[in-house]
């Protein structure tokens, strides 16, 4: 079922009566990345998907977001459509939202899977990395950024192997509105680090991390795991930063073992 909230698309399958997840995708992909795990959870969950603002199918609005704008949105969706502390589950920038929506309203959530994420905010190089994708974007279009950005984010066996994954993310990612992947890197430049609450986080959190991620390598992804009490690690093997989409049943199998115990 689709339904709009505030100018967002949002999707809801499976009994409403089930415990609910609820998924934060990454940059620059929308709901769709999350498809898998989507078709594989309904079953037993009530499952929430959304475009962030910008992404897919909901609005472009001036193109200029925060990322307290997008927490801002996470925790109005889960109030709007009624989500009992749901899941929340968040690759890369859907890590960051999540890092921020917790900071601001953790009681919202039951539990968090974090995804090949990070918590601290963009260094000076970072941001000049940041400022010249937008160049490229409008200089070049968006498909020649989002195809390198694309390749940089999975493992290389995946090319190599044409993984269907890699497939798919180069066909989301080159599909999105330039004005809106312009507006998320704006948001993402400007975001603050969230390194501190890491400790004071209550709720049961599982991090998840591929194996070749380079963006978010493993023993970063540990150290967070390490920082917040009593979070469980899982590495997934032969996959690079977008994880779910190269080996979704590992990542499945994860989050599925992770939601039946803290909803059990």
């Amino acid at each position: 079922m689709k339904i709009k909230v505030n100018d967002l698309a949002v999707y809801l399958e499976g009994d409403k009566n089930n415990p609910a997840v609820i998924f934060v995708h990454a940059f620059p992909h929308d709901r769709r990345m999350w498809r898998k795990q989507v078709d594989f959870l309904a079953k037993e969950f009530y499952v929430a998907t959304y475009d962030v603002r910008g992404f897919g199918e909901s609005e472009i609005g001036d193109g200029q977001y925060t990322m307290e704008q997008y927490a801002d949105d996470l925790i109005n969706l889960v109030d709007t459509i009624g989500l009992d502390k749901p899941m929340v589950c968040g690759l890369s920038m859907g890590g960051y939202i999540i890092f921020r929506a917790l900071e601001k309203a953790e009681e919202k959530f039951s539990a968090a899977v974090l995804m090949d994420t990070r918590t601290e905010a963009d260094d000076n190089a970072g941001k000049l990395k940041r400022a010249a994708a937008i160049k490229e974007i409008n200089e070049k279009g968006l498909r020649p950024f989002a195809e390198n950005f694309v390749k940089n984010c999975v493992a290389e066996k995946s090319i190599e192997d044409e993984n269907p994954g890699y497939e798919k993310a180069l066909e989301i990612a080159t599909s999105q509105n330039p004005a809106g992947v312009k507006g998320a890197l704006l948001a993402m430049v400007s975001r603050t680090d969230t390194t501190e609450n890491l400790a004071k986080i209550k709720i049961p959190v599982a991090v998840i991390c591929g194996e070749h991620d380079a963006l978010t390598p493993p023993e970063s992804m540990k150290k967070i795991a390490e920082t917040i009490p009593d979070a469980e690690f899982h590495l997934i093997e032969n996959a690079g930063h977008l994880s779910n989409l190269e080996q979704p049943n590992a990542v499945n199998k994860a989050l599925y073992d992770f939601a039946k115990k803290i909803f059990n």
